[in-house]
């Protein structure tokens, strides 16, 4: 009001130099709008460009897929989608298939798993040209014909976004040194899957290749971040996929989708097949001269088949809740009847305490890291619009650390740990005390003499959750699988009703999630290089999870009586 009293008595030179000063503002303003829309115009024209180019993929391997059946009318495509890793690489290597059947056969079926799902975002071309190199091959390697996906490095020629525009771009000038290994073993790769954006979300939804579903519940993620990975090979549209586990993402599409999933210890290998035998396979095929030769990381340890053939007991420890997320019913029920089925034959188990918001939220290095990985690739630096179902954690983490604690300090007494979990990613409490964290988990598993871990995993299919139960292995770098050893039930979902979590907040209300139907695994654990006895493990609990499926009537309870007895 001053201000505007005052106009009239200023020389004129300074009121024409006050509409200057905010004649440039406003124009300054403008040009920043204008800037803006113009940025967001050439992310969108990207997105449609890809789009495109995904949708020429998919009538590609429409042609050849139809052009195959139609030259081939006798193939039984049934009988070759039914055939587990292990029966179809033989099948193949002795001759009763041939890699042209298994090849267009998988591709056929990955064009409907997609139409249904939305999980293919590259066709690989080049497919047919390795198709015709691995005919052309005097050894037949231990993958000979066997169509693999992939996920997120794909061969010579194709692109990997990570979900991102910026990286449309950027296509890959060589093979990865997976992929090499993986062609000199006569391995076919031939799609790339949907990722979540960025990568470090167990959705899997992206704004260039949108959102990929669980194929046995459309309601429900797949996982991340290899959702794709899961979603397709859980429809029959692959039988191999590869992909990284920096916190579960390759145990949790496993056990969302009712797959067997694989986290060595770093530099090992991270895949996902239907069943562990074909784990094992994978684990012999690649852990082979020409992976030491091109990638000297990898530490030149060929796969024991000792270890893995073994029937010896184990000692196993097990849990069935971390302290920090509460497990739903049927993961706690899985954890016990698994259980009860390895003390039926003849393992020993101990109950081992787990003290997780000490070894696992202790971590600094991980969860210091993870802000840093989301954040860079994002705007406002990079030419990018974040997806939706990204923006709540990527603005929890763009706040200032200070903020961060004020606010974790003031929600404590409201809320629990869990609702405050984004914040308290980002204040860990640093390497010292992880490194003890990390001293304390060992010296309890060497007290207790195990060989291996039995614990929950990550399920069934939430689409709101937390990740601690696979975080906490990628934290101490141990071997971590995951097995389907059970499906949600009616009393799970009575019991369900019930759920509080372990403090009945906001957060633990978004997890009443529907469970009926739907596969729930348990996660096997070893130390760290001891993928053998892990896979070892995962085998026992395989067989032992199949075997009572056969025995049970459709009658029978599915509840065990010995978990309900306890509770830890």
């Amino acid at each position: 009001m001053i201000q505007a009293d005052l106009w009239p008595f200023l020389p004129e030179s300074e009121v024409d130099l006050r509409g200057v000063v905010a004649l440039l503002c406003g124009s300054a303003a403008a040009a920043v709008l204008v800037l803006r829309w113009v940025g967001q115009r050439r992310i969108q024209e990207k997105m449609e460009q890809a789009r495109r180019t995904r949708d020429l993929s998919l009538e590609r391997m429409e042609k050849v897929a139809r052009r195959f059946k139609q030259q081939n009318p006798g193939i039984q495509a049934g009988h070759i989608l039914s055939l587990p890793l292990v029966e179809l690489a033989e099948k193949l290597k002795e001759g009763s298939l041939s890699p042209e059947s298994v090849l267009y056969t998988y591709i056929d079926q990955a064009l409907e798993v997609t139409r249904e799902v939305n999980c293919v975002t590259d066709f690989m071309q080049s497919c047919e040209e390795q198709l015709r190199e691995v005919q052309r091959q005097k050894e037949r390697g231990l993958l000979y014909g066997v169509p693999v996906t992939l996920f997120p490095t794909p061969p010579k020629g194709h692109v990997s976004t990570g979900g991102l525009v910026q990286f449309l771009g950027r296509v890959e000038e060589e093979d990865s040194v997976i992929v090499q290994v993986l062609k000199r073993q006569g391995a076919i790769p031939f799609v790339k899957t949907n990722v979540p954006q960025s990568m470090i979300n167990y959705d899997c939804s992206n704004l260039i290749f949108g959102q990929t579903v669980n194929p046995l519940n459309h309601k429900k993620s797949p996982g991340g971040s290899s959702g794709g990975e899961g979603a397709l090979i859980a429809g029959g549209g692959s039988v191999l996929g590869f992909g990284t586990d920096v916190a579960g993402s390759i145990r949790l599409p496993s056990s969302f989708c009712g797959l067997c999933g694989l986290k060595p210890t770093n530099n090992r290998l991270r895949y996902a097949p239907k069943d562990v035998d074909s784990l094992a396979l994978c684990m012999r095929a690649l852990l082979c001269e020409d992976m030491f030769r091109l990638d000297p990381t990898v530490p030149p340890v060929p796969f024991n088949e000792e270890v893995y053939s073994s029937s010896a007991p184990l000692r196993i420890g097990y849990y069935d809740g971390d302290g920090y997320f509460q497990p739903s019913p049927s993961m706690r029920r899985a954890v016990w009847e698994t259980k009860k089925l390895l003390q039926e034959a003849g393992h020993t188990l101990s109950f081992y305490y787990l003290k997780m918001l000490k070894c696992w939220l202790g971590s600094g290095t991980l969860q210091l890291d993870w802000p840093d990985c989301l954040l860079s690739p994002l705007p406002p630096s990079k030419g990018d619009i974040v997806d939706p179902n990204l923006k709540s954690q990527i603005n929890c983490y763009r706040l200032p650390i200070l903020v961060k604690k004020i606010l974790a300090l003031i929600l404590k007494p409201v809320v629990s740990h869990l609702y405050v979990y984004p914040l308290r990613t980002l204040i860990a409490m640093g390497d010292a005390q992880a490194s003890t964290g990390w001293e304390e988990f060992i010296a309890k598993w060497r007290q207790l003499e195990l060989d291996v871990m039995l614990c929950p995993a990550l399920g069934p299919a939430f689409n709101k959750a937390a990740t601690s139960y696979t975080n906490l292995y990628n934290v101490l770098n141990f071997p971590a699988g995951v097995v389907p050893v059970t499906i949600g039930t009616e009393a799970d979902e009575e019991e369900l009703k019930n759920y509080r979590g372990h403090y009945g907040d906001p957060w633990d209300k978004r997890l009443r999630e529907v469970t009926m139907g739907l596969p729930v695994a348990v996660q096997c654990v070893a130390l760290s290089w001891q993928e053998e006895l892990c896979l070892r493990f995962m085998k026992e609990v395989e067989t032992l999870a199949r075997k009572r499926k056969r025995n049970m009537g459709p009658d029978d309870d599915d509840d065990d009586d010995d978990a309900n007895d306890l509770h830890l």
